[in-house]
Protein backbone atom coordinates (compact mmCIF):
# COMPACT_ATOMS: atom_id res chain seq x y z
CA UNK A 1 0.00 0.00 0.00
CA UNK A 2 2.93 2.25 0.87
CA UNK A 3 4.74 1.35 -2.23
CA UNK A 4 1.71 2.43 -4.14
CA UNK A 5 1.10 5.66 -2.42
CA UNK A 6 4.65 6.90 -3.11
CA UNK A 7 4.39 5.64 -6.73
CA UNK A 8 1.00 7.67 -7.10
CA UNK A 9 2.93 10.61 -5.61
CA UNK A 10 5.53 10.02 -8.05
CA UNK A 11 3.36 9.92 -10.91
CA UNK A 12 1.68 13.05 -9.85
CA UNK A 13 4.78 15.28 -9.17
CA UNK A 14 6.16 14.14 -12.81
CA UNK A 15 2.71 15.20 -14.23
CA UNK A 16 2.89 18.47 -12.58
CA UNK A 17 6.16 19.02 -13.48
CA UNK A 18 5.41 18.50 -17.50
CA UNK A 19 2.22 20.04 -17.46
CA UNK A 20 4.10 23.97 -17.04
CA UNK A 21 6.48 22.40 -19.67
CA UNK A 22 4.92 21.48 -22.16
CA UNK A 23 2.55 24.77 -22.04
CA UNK A 24 6.04 26.87 -22.16
CA UNK A 25 7.33 24.83 -25.14
CA UNK A 26 8.09 27.03 -28.37
CA UNK A 27 5.80 27.96 -31.20
CA UNK A 28 8.03 26.51 -34.34
CA UNK A 29 8.60 28.29 -37.15
CA UNK A 30 10.00 26.51 -40.15
CA UNK A 31 11.03 29.41 -42.89
CA UNK A 32 12.53 27.67 -45.96
CA UNK A 33 14.27 29.29 -48.84
CA UNK A 34 16.35 28.33 -51.84
CA UNK A 35 19.22 30.88 -52.14
CA UNK A 36 22.74 30.74 -49.90
CA UNK A 37 22.48 33.16 -46.05
CA UNK A 38 24.59 35.19 -47.62
CA UNK A 39 22.04 37.37 -49.67
CA UNK A 40 19.77 40.13 -49.15
CA UNK A 41 16.80 36.88 -48.50
CA UNK A 42 19.94 35.08 -46.47
CA UNK A 43 20.28 37.74 -44.14
CA UNK A 44 16.49 38.42 -43.88
CA UNK A 45 14.98 35.17 -43.02
CA UNK A 46 18.31 35.37 -40.09
CA UNK A 47 17.09 38.89 -39.47
CA UNK A 48 13.51 37.81 -38.83
CA UNK A 49 14.69 34.44 -36.65
CA UNK A 50 16.82 36.74 -34.40
CA UNK A 51 13.51 39.84 -34.15
CA UNK A 52 11.08 37.49 -33.56
CA UNK A 53 12.47 35.12 -30.70
CA UNK A 54 13.65 38.24 -29.17
CA UNK A 55 9.93 40.28 -29.78
CA UNK A 56 8.11 36.49 -28.21
CA UNK A 57 10.53 36.76 -25.05
CA UNK A 58 11.15 32.91 -26.99
CA UNK A 59 7.51 31.92 -27.44
CA UNK A 60 8.81 31.45 -31.07
CA UNK A 61 11.41 29.46 -32.31
CA UNK A 62 12.39 30.16 -35.81
CA UNK A 63 14.28 27.62 -37.72
CA UNK A 64 15.75 28.97 -41.27
CA UNK A 65 16.34 26.27 -43.45
CA UNK A 66 18.54 28.11 -46.69
CA UNK A 67 20.03 26.34 -50.18
CA UNK A 68 17.03 24.05 -50.94
CA UNK A 69 17.94 21.97 -47.64
CA UNK A 70 14.64 21.22 -46.64
CA UNK A 71 12.31 21.70 -50.11
CA UNK A 72 13.33 23.01 -53.78
CA UNK A 73 11.50 25.15 -55.77
CA UNK A 74 9.04 23.17 -56.83
CA UNK A 75 8.42 21.50 -54.23
CA UNK A 76 8.07 24.36 -51.33
CA UNK A 77 4.80 26.02 -52.36
CA UNK A 78 3.00 22.87 -51.49
CA UNK A 79 4.98 21.82 -48.44
CA UNK A 80 3.42 25.57 -47.03
CA UNK A 81 -0.25 24.67 -48.22
CA UNK A 82 -0.14 21.41 -46.33
CA UNK A 83 1.70 22.64 -43.23
CA UNK A 84 4.88 20.64 -43.21
CA UNK A 85 6.68 24.24 -43.17
CA UNK A 86 5.45 27.47 -41.78
CA UNK A 87 7.40 30.21 -43.82
CA UNK A 88 8.74 30.80 -47.57
CA UNK A 89 10.10 33.74 -49.69
CA UNK A 90 9.29 32.48 -53.31
CA UNK A 91 9.40 35.03 -56.48
CA UNK A 92 6.69 36.74 -57.53
CA UNK A 93 6.97 34.60 -60.65
CA UNK A 94 6.16 31.96 -58.43
CA UNK A 95 2.65 32.52 -57.64
CA UNK A 96 1.47 32.47 -61.67
CA UNK A 97 1.39 28.83 -61.76
CA UNK A 98 -0.39 28.29 -58.30
CA UNK A 99 -3.34 30.29 -60.11
CA UNK A 100 -2.74 33.98 -58.79
CA UNK A 101 -1.87 35.45 -62.57
CA UNK A 102 -2.18 38.93 -61.19
CA UNK A 103 1.70 38.69 -59.59
CA UNK A 104 3.16 37.95 -63.12
CA UNK A 105 2.47 42.07 -63.38
CA UNK A 106 6.35 42.34 -61.55
CA UNK A 107 7.59 40.62 -64.41
CA UNK A 108 6.65 42.91 -67.03
CA UNK A 109 9.37 45.02 -68.59
CA UNK A 110 9.45 48.50 -66.95
CA UNK A 111 6.53 48.22 -65.13
CA UNK A 112 8.59 49.39 -62.27
CA UNK A 113 10.90 52.55 -63.58
CA UNK A 114 12.84 52.95 -60.15
CA UNK A 115 12.79 52.10 -56.33
CA UNK A 116 10.18 55.06 -54.93
CA UNK A 117 7.83 53.79 -57.49
CA UNK A 118 7.95 50.18 -56.12
CA UNK A 119 7.56 51.49 -52.44
CA UNK A 120 4.61 53.21 -52.98
CA UNK A 121 3.02 49.67 -54.63
CA UNK A 122 4.42 46.94 -51.70
CA UNK A 123 3.93 49.90 -49.41
CA UNK A 124 0.62 51.12 -50.41
CA UNK A 125 -3.16 49.64 -51.00
CA UNK A 126 -2.23 48.08 -54.06
CA UNK A 127 0.37 45.92 -52.73
CA UNK A 128 -2.06 45.06 -49.68
CA UNK A 129 -4.26 44.05 -52.23
CA UNK A 130 -2.22 41.22 -54.34
CA UNK A 131 -1.09 39.59 -50.98
CA UNK A 132 -4.82 39.36 -50.35
CA UNK A 133 -5.45 36.98 -52.96
CA UNK A 134 -3.29 34.55 -51.75
CA UNK A 135 -5.61 34.14 -48.95
CA UNK A 136 -7.81 31.64 -51.18
CA UNK A 137 -5.01 29.01 -51.65
CA UNK A 138 -4.49 28.84 -47.92
CA UNK A 139 -1.62 31.48 -47.96
CA UNK A 140 -0.99 35.05 -45.67
CA UNK A 141 1.51 37.20 -47.39
CA UNK A 142 3.19 39.18 -44.74
CA UNK A 143 6.30 41.43 -47.12
CA UNK A 144 7.95 42.07 -50.11
CA UNK A 145 11.19 41.39 -50.06
CA UNK A 146 13.72 43.12 -52.86
CA UNK A 147 16.27 41.17 -55.20
CA UNK A 148 16.86 44.32 -57.40
CA UNK A 149 16.51 45.82 -60.68
CA UNK A 150 17.73 43.64 -63.94
CA UNK A 151 20.45 44.03 -66.14
CA UNK A 152 20.97 41.89 -69.71
CA UNK A 153 23.82 40.10 -70.55
CA UNK A 154 25.88 38.71 -73.48
CA UNK A 155 29.05 38.22 -75.73
CA UNK A 156 27.89 40.38 -78.25
CA UNK A 157 27.28 43.79 -77.30
CA UNK A 158 23.18 44.65 -76.80
CA UNK A 159 22.39 47.90 -77.39
CA UNK A 160 19.73 47.57 -79.98
CA UNK A 161 16.57 45.69 -80.14
CA UNK A 162 17.87 43.79 -83.22
CA UNK A 163 21.08 43.04 -81.27
CA UNK A 164 18.69 40.55 -79.31
CA UNK A 165 17.89 38.43 -82.42
CA UNK A 166 18.41 34.93 -82.25
CA UNK A 167 20.34 35.36 -78.90
CA UNK A 168 19.60 32.39 -76.35
CA UNK A 169 18.71 33.69 -72.94
CA UNK A 170 18.18 31.51 -70.21
CA UNK A 171 14.83 33.04 -68.29
CA UNK A 172 12.58 32.27 -65.26
CA UNK A 173 9.81 30.16 -65.61
CA UNK A 174 7.53 32.88 -66.66
CA UNK A 175 5.01 33.64 -69.25
CA UNK A 176 5.57 36.96 -69.24
CA UNK A 177 9.43 36.65 -69.55
CA UNK A 178 8.89 34.25 -72.44
CA UNK A 179 7.01 37.03 -74.11
CA UNK A 180 9.60 39.82 -73.46
CA UNK A 181 12.61 37.67 -75.05
CA UNK A 182 10.20 36.57 -78.29
CA UNK A 183 9.26 40.25 -78.70
CA UNK A 184 13.08 40.83 -79.15
CA UNK A 185 13.67 37.94 -81.55
CA UNK A 186 15.46 36.10 -78.73
CA UNK A 187 15.13 32.60 -77.90
CA UNK A 188 13.95 31.70 -74.22
CA UNK A 189 15.11 29.24 -72.34
CA UNK A 190 13.87 28.06 -68.84
CA UNK A 191 16.59 27.22 -66.53
CA UNK A 192 17.32 26.83 -62.89
CA UNK A 193 19.45 29.71 -61.41
CA UNK A 194 21.64 27.23 -60.23
CA UNK A 195 22.73 25.85 -63.36
CA UNK A 196 23.69 29.39 -65.09
CA UNK A 197 26.97 30.05 -64.61
CA UNK A 198 27.73 26.76 -66.70
CA UNK A 199 25.40 27.44 -69.51
CA UNK A 200 27.00 30.20 -70.15
CA UNK A 201 30.65 29.11 -69.89
CA UNK A 202 29.86 26.19 -72.29
CA UNK A 203 27.69 28.20 -75.38
CA UNK A 204 24.61 26.17 -73.91
CA UNK A 205 22.69 29.62 -73.64
CA UNK A 206 24.61 32.95 -75.15
CA UNK A 207 23.01 35.74 -72.56
CA UNK A 208 20.91 36.01 -69.51
CA UNK A 209 18.96 38.76 -67.15
CA UNK A 210 19.76 39.31 -63.43
CA UNK A 211 20.45 41.93 -60.72
CA UNK A 212 24.19 43.01 -60.34
CA UNK A 213 24.38 41.30 -56.75
CA UNK A 214 23.18 37.51 -58.69
CA UNK A 215 25.73 38.34 -61.86
CA UNK A 216 28.59 39.24 -59.19
CA UNK A 217 28.11 36.49 -56.80
CA UNK A 218 27.29 33.98 -59.10
CA UNK A 219 30.61 35.50 -61.31
CA UNK A 220 28.29 35.19 -64.48
CA UNK A 221 30.64 38.64 -65.82
CA UNK A 222 33.65 36.52 -65.84
CA UNK A 223 31.82 34.40 -68.48
CA UNK A 224 30.01 37.40 -70.78
CA UNK A 225 32.15 39.74 -72.23
CA UNK A 226 28.96 42.74 -72.26
CA UNK A 227 26.81 43.63 -69.69
CA UNK A 228 23.87 46.31 -70.40
CA UNK A 229 22.80 48.56 -68.00
CA UNK A 230 18.96 48.29 -68.81
CA UNK A 231 17.33 48.18 -65.24
CA UNK A 232 14.36 46.89 -66.94
CA UNK A 233 12.52 44.32 -64.80
CA UNK A 234 12.50 43.14 -61.18
CA UNK A 235 12.86 40.88 -58.76
CA UNK A 236 11.50 40.58 -55.79
CA UNK A 237 10.21 38.14 -53.24
CA UNK A 238 7.18 37.59 -51.08
CA UNK A 239 7.03 36.16 -47.57
CA UNK A 240 4.71 34.28 -47.07
CA UNK A 241 3.12 31.57 -44.21
CA UNK A 242 1.06 29.42 -43.82
CA UNK A 243 -2.63 31.15 -43.44
CA UNK A 244 -4.06 28.33 -40.87
CA UNK A 245 -0.89 28.03 -38.97
CA UNK A 246 -0.60 32.00 -38.60
CA UNK A 247 -4.58 32.25 -38.12
CA UNK A 248 -4.30 29.93 -35.12
CA UNK A 249 -1.63 32.32 -33.00
CA UNK A 250 -2.30 34.02 -30.24
CA UNK A 251 -3.01 37.58 -31.02
CA UNK A 252 -0.22 38.98 -29.15
CA UNK A 253 2.75 36.55 -30.82
CA UNK A 254 1.19 37.58 -33.89
CA UNK A 255 1.75 41.30 -33.37
CA UNK A 256 5.04 40.68 -32.39
CA UNK A 257 5.89 38.34 -35.72
CA UNK A 258 4.74 41.31 -37.06
CA UNK A 259 7.12 44.02 -35.85
CA UNK A 260 9.63 41.38 -36.34
CA UNK A 261 8.71 41.37 -39.98
CA UNK A 262 8.35 44.70 -40.58
CA UNK A 263 11.92 45.45 -39.18
CA UNK A 264 13.22 42.69 -40.98
CA UNK A 265 11.91 43.98 -44.23
CA UNK A 266 13.19 47.32 -43.92
CA UNK A 267 16.68 45.36 -42.97
CA UNK A 268 16.57 43.13 -45.96
CA UNK A 269 15.35 45.50 -48.70
CA UNK A 270 18.35 47.88 -47.67
CA UNK A 271 20.77 45.16 -47.91
CA UNK A 272 19.92 44.11 -51.25
CA UNK A 273 20.14 48.18 -52.45
CA UNK A 274 23.48 47.99 -51.19
CA UNK A 275 25.04 44.71 -52.00
CA UNK A 276 23.46 45.47 -55.97
CA UNK A 277 25.76 49.00 -55.50
CA UNK A 278 28.93 46.86 -54.01
CA UNK A 279 28.39 44.25 -56.96
CA UNK A 280 28.34 46.74 -59.89
CA UNK A 281 31.60 48.62 -58.16
CA UNK A 282 33.59 45.21 -58.10
CA UNK A 283 32.07 44.16 -61.57
CA UNK A 284 33.55 47.28 -62.65
CA UNK A 285 36.92 46.90 -61.16
CA UNK A 286 37.17 43.34 -62.02
CA UNK A 287 37.59 44.44 -65.82
CA UNK A 288 36.43 41.18 -66.66
CA UNK A 289 33.03 42.26 -68.30
CA UNK A 290 32.57 45.86 -70.54
CA UNK A 291 29.55 47.52 -68.97
CA UNK A 292 27.36 49.09 -71.96
CA UNK A 293 25.17 52.40 -70.69
CA UNK A 294 22.17 53.13 -73.49
CA UNK A 295 21.34 57.01 -74.70
CA UNK A 296 17.83 57.93 -73.94
CA UNK A 297 17.37 57.29 -77.49
CA UNK A 298 18.34 53.59 -77.08
CA UNK A 299 16.63 52.94 -73.98
CA UNK A 300 13.10 54.33 -75.57
CA UNK A 301 14.07 52.10 -78.85
CA UNK A 302 13.74 48.76 -76.30
CA UNK A 303 11.04 50.26 -74.76
CA UNK A 304 9.11 50.49 -77.68
CA UNK A 305 10.05 46.83 -78.67
CA UNK A 306 8.67 45.48 -75.59
CA UNK A 307 5.09 47.13 -75.72
CA UNK A 308 3.90 43.92 -77.41
CA UNK A 309 4.20 42.20 -74.00
CA UNK A 310 1.80 44.08 -72.04
CA UNK A 311 -0.97 43.58 -74.57
CA UNK A 312 0.33 39.57 -74.29
CA UNK A 313 -0.13 39.99 -70.40
CA UNK A 314 -3.26 41.48 -70.17
CA UNK A 315 -5.56 38.59 -70.43
CA UNK A 316 -4.06 36.86 -67.85
CA UNK A 317 -2.91 39.88 -65.11
CA UNK A 318 -6.21 41.90 -65.90
CA UNK A 319 -5.71 44.90 -67.72
CA UNK A 320 -7.24 47.57 -64.82
CA UNK A 321 -4.20 46.00 -62.84
CA UNK A 322 -1.52 47.06 -65.31
CA UNK A 323 -3.17 50.30 -65.71
CA UNK A 324 -3.26 51.09 -62.10
CA UNK A 325 0.71 49.89 -61.73
CA UNK A 326 1.57 52.41 -64.75
CA UNK A 327 -0.52 55.02 -62.83
CA UNK A 328 0.94 54.81 -59.71
CA UNK A 329 4.47 54.80 -61.77
CA UNK A 330 3.30 57.92 -63.76
CA UNK A 331 2.37 59.92 -60.58
CA UNK A 332 5.63 59.10 -58.70
CA UNK A 333 7.76 60.55 -61.75
CA UNK A 334 5.36 63.72 -62.15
Amino acid sequence: MRTFAIAASIAALALGLAGPASAQSPIIIKFSHVVATDTPKGKGAEKFKELAEKYTGGKVKVEVYPNSTLYKDKEELEALQLGSVQMLAPSNSKFGPLGIREFEVFDLPYILPDLKTLRKVTEGPLGARLLKLLDSKGITGLAYWDNGFKQMSANKKLIAPADYQGVKFRIQSSRVLQAQFKALGSLPQVMAFSEVYQALQTGVVDGQENTWSNIYTQKMHEVQKYITETNHGYIGYVVIVNKKFWDDLPADIRDQLSKAMKEATDFSNAQSQKENDDALAEIKKSGKSEIIKLTGEQDEAMRKAMEPVYKDAAGRVGQALIDEFLKEAKSTTN
